[in-house]
């Protein structure tokens, strides 16, 4: 086995989604603190998107989905509570 065949390599694609990803995933939870209406919503389509270029980044993108809902839900509540702007 040559030194190269031990590591998988990925398209370009495979790199813009998880790029796109992580980048919604902080996203996510800065819309803990900051307009959750606003933020939550777009680190969701910013996800969804980087979902729809997929390819082997799906457990990656379906884990920042995870966090980007739970995020969205807890900084909604956590505005409602402290009567912050949700948008």
């Amino acid at each position: 086995m040559a030194a190269n065949e031990r590591y998988e390599t990925y398209s370009q694609a495979d790199t813009a989604a998880a790029f796109l990803a992580v980048l919604a995933a902080a996203a996510g939870v800065l819309a803990i603190f900051w307009y959750p209406g606003r933020l939550g919503s777009a680190a969701l389509l910013v996800c969804l998107i980087a979902a729809a270029i997929g390819g082997s980044q799906r457990r990656l993108v379906a884990g920042c989905l995870a966090i980007i809902t739970l995020c969205w839900f807890v900084g909604m509540v956590f505005s409602v509570v402290t009567d912050r702007p949700i948008f």
